[in-house]
């Protein structure tokens, strides 16, 4: 096992990791920027300054992060989610230096990064997965004939692309190069890639994911499903487990048939695939996210597994603790992201500093709070708003809405506005109740 480990993120990320290393007796070294030096979670922690405020200079910067991670004597790397989480190149760079990446494989990162061969592997697999172009789309004019073979709307994609960044919705003909130029242009400037590709836009779907899990050694689990369809502007608000109108033989069948492709592709660590539920009841593969996911801890509190423990685990060389027949699932369990946004203003960022912070109370196995802040912290302008993760269980789904909505009113978050009052709306609402609603609203929430 690894005696000190890098933590490339920051935040509530990184309080997560660093838990997991102090349960494994491991050493958690923060790199943090200038705006995070003074954040809770660092008091008394080993830290490396990375750089200054901006993500650009600090956290996106792979070589200062990885001379940070060497010249402090780790032997392991953990990237959290988001920032460099995904970066292949930064992958390699750290086993160059004699640095074990927490996570998958440079190469398989690389394959599944690229939605294009991503696709193609999961469909030889025996997954199915959304129509749309066979690979980048050269131009506009071949975006237009493609169009008319898949049948309007479209959605362009960029190749690079995550988060909801370099996506463009085509509704006719007339639309498509204006799309096409449009999405060109966010690729370019969020991923440095201006190739996209193309799919049928699948209206009034649900967004449906599968966790996996892989180690060295050819074994490959899955931890069930998560539905993660009340998202704004692609940015997920509110996750929850297991999917509420999902076909039992429809999962069973693309859960045995993710299990195949993550095999079939040597993934090593925890990942998940992302699919669309559509209006017929079947799962279309979209895209895998080479890294563990920020609503985790959903399908932890209905598994009793310890994703993070068992990604550095599997890092360092550990067979998976657990079969498929030890995943034993129960309950219903819901999460909701609280973020420093006013949701009553077009959700413009709060940042500040948090006069009075009361979390809710937490219960083993029913609720649960992953936060990094506290009372008189300051919110940083320079990233990610999310404040903390609320997870409730409960028997069915209503039990758990009623835990997760009696949580939520306890919250007491004071100098910045906060999504709680969205979050109780929509957990009020008969939409969300009733499972009324798909990706294309916000149920409860005008």
């Amino acid at each position: 096992m690894f005696h000190r480990l890098f933590i490339a993120n920051r935040g509530e990320v990184a309080v997560r990791v660093a838990r997991a290393c102090d349960e494994l007796g491991i050493t958690p070294v923060f790199g943090v920027s200038e705006a995070d030096l003074r954040a809770p979670y660092a008091r008394d922690r080993e830290i490396v300054v990375v750089g200054p405020p901006r993500p650009s200079e600090s956290y996106l910067n792979v070589v200062r992060v990885v001379q940070a991670a060497v010249q402090s004597g780790c032997s392991a790397l953990h990237p959290g989610w988001g920032f460099l989480a995904e970066n292949p190149l930064f992958a390699s760079l750290c086993e160059a230096h004699g640095v074990t990446f927490v996570g998958p494989p440079a190469h398989v990162m690389d394959l599944m990064g690229k939605k294009t061969p991503a696709k193609r592997a999961m469909a030889a697999a025996g997954l199915s997965v959304i129509d749309g172009s066979d690979g980048v789309v050269a131009d506009v004019e071949e975006a237009s004939r493609i169009a008319q073979r898949v049948g309007f709307p479209i959605l362009l994609k960029a190749e690079s692309g995550g988060g909801g960044r370099g996506m463009r919705i085509a509704r006719n003909a007339g639309e498509v190069a204006g799309a096409f130029h449009e999405a060109q242009s966010e690729a370019q400037a969020a991923f440095g890639d201006t190739r996209l590709y193309m799919e049928t836009l699948i209206e009034g779907g649900r967004h449906v994911e599968i966790q996996i899990f892989g180690d060295r050694y050819g074994s490959v689990v899955h931890l069930g499903e998560r539905d993660c369809t009340v998202q704004r502007n692609h940015q997920k608000l509110i996750e929850e487990s297991p999917a509420p109108l999902l076909d039992l033989d429809e999962r069973d069948r693309t859960l045995a048939a993710a299990v195949q492709a993550t095999r079939a592709i040597g993934y090593v660590g925890a990942g998940t695939m992302e699919f669309l539920l559509d209006e017929s009841g079947k799962l279309r593969f979209m895209e895998m996210n080479t890294r563990l996911q920020v609503e985790h801890c959903v399908t932890e509190m209905r598994s009793g597994i310890d994703l993070v423990i068992e990604q550095i685990r599997a890092a360092a060389g550990h067979p998976l603790s657990f079969g498929q027949e030890d995943v034993q699932q129960s309950g219903h369990v819901l999460e909701c992201r609280i973020n420093a946004e006013d949701p009553e203003h077009e959700f413009r960022p709060t940042p500040g500093a948090i006069t009075r912070w009361r979390p809710p109370q937490t219960s083993e196995g029913q609720v649960r709070v992953d936060t990094h802040v506290e009372e008189g912290y300051e919110v940083p302008p320079f990233y990610d708003s999310l404040l903390c993760k609320v997870i409730a269980r409960g028997a069915d789904r209503d039990a758990a809405c009623d835990r997760m909505s009696a949580a939520l009113s306890e919250l007491v978050c004071e100098g910045v506005a906060t999504t709680v009052p969205m979050h109780l709306a929509i957990l009020a609402s008969p939409e969300f109740r009733q499972n009324r609603y798909d990706t294309r609203q916000i149920p409860g929430w005008p």
